[in-house]
């Protein structure tokens, strides 16, 4: 097993932003994003990272990237190191949890698309009867499948949590051409992901995705695609409504952190060894169950 890459430094290179996952370089007209194995929960950055965590993250997206690219074009240039410019492709540890993407400019809502009932849909559901302003069937309980998956937008805020709006709002922000076109493509990728994912053992529940515009103002997928970082993912064989459910994402650590007693104030209490390990046994089963491979981690950096 690699050990956790938490930074990056690559000397010549130029850092636009550390975000809580991702360090992220400027090249020319296009993007070197580096997944590190950094993670976070309740908007904290966690300690210790979780080794590999970037590389899964990394090697998922790209795979339900190039799976759909069909529907709507992808931000990705390059996936293999070796096809990186300068000073990037001399530094191994970069190997796996990097892509050379296209510079866009972000589209500045979270498309967001709901087939289960859960999370802040969940809470919003049971003080309104309603998420997103979408009005939904009375007695559902907590996990229930909706009749329809609906597309919930939300804000992107830079601190704290994002908020939940309604698509009028969305129109607002990003104009009524934009809005219709990524509500489209957020339920029609959800929709085609999660018939692929259930009949590989795992439920998708809800999941999130970013867009962004070239200059002539072309739609194009970016940022991350189908993760346990963006996405509820849930196992088909232990699947219960009426309650939480067993996930391969980050809950697991989140229910770890919530039973801990911490107060969600920095700082956050060290994350202990069967908790780091937990974590990235869900990952990786949920990359070998949705790619059909064992994620290969690589060469040990030096």
């Amino acid at each position: 097993m690699i050990d956790a890459l938490l930074t990056t430094s690559i000397p010549g290179g130029e850092l636009v932003s550390r975000g809580k996952v991702r360090d992220i370089y400027a090249h020319d007209a296009a993007l070197v994003l580096v997944a590190t194995d950094r993670i976070s929960a309740f908007d904290c950055v966690l300690s210790p990272g979780v080794p590999g965590r970037g590389i899964i993250l990394t090697r998922l997206s790209s795979f339900w990237f190039h799976r759909f690219s069909d529907l709507v074009p992808n931000h990705l240039l390059a996936t293999e190191l070796v096809d990186f410019p300068e000073p990037y492709r001399g530094h191994p540890e970069l190997a796996g949890r990097s892509v050379l993407a296209r510079r866009l400019r972000p589209i500045p809502v979270e498309c967001v698309a709901r087939g289960y009932l859960s999370g802040s849909g969940w809470k919003e559901y049971g003080s309104s009867g309603r998420v997103c302003g979408i009005s939904l069937p009375p007695g559902l309980v907590e996990s229930d499948r909706l009749p329809e998956p609906i597309f919930t937008p939300a804000t992107k805020e830079t601190e704290g949590h994002d908020e939940n709006i309604s698509f009028d709002r969305m129109v607002s922000i990003v104009g009524g051409e934009i809005a219709e076109r990524l509500r489209f493509l957020t339920l029609e990728l959800y929709r085609r992901a999660a018939d692929y994912a259930l009949e590989r053992g795992i439920i998708i529940a809800d999941t999130k995705f970013e867009f962004g515009l070239t200059d002539d103002g072309v739609v194009i997928w970016m940022d991350e695609a189908l993760t346990p970082d963006s996405s509820r993912f849930w196992p088909v064989d232990q699947y219960r409504p009426g309650g939480a459910q067993p996930s391969f994402d980050k809950q697991f650590l989140r229910d770890w952190l919530v039973g801990s007693g911490w107060n969600k104030e920095p700082p956050a209490p060290t994350l202990p060894p069967e908790v780091v390990e937990g974590t990235l046994e869900r990952y990786a089963e949920a990359f070998r169950l949705l790619t059909g491979a064992d994620i290969d981690f690589g060469e040990k950096p030096t």
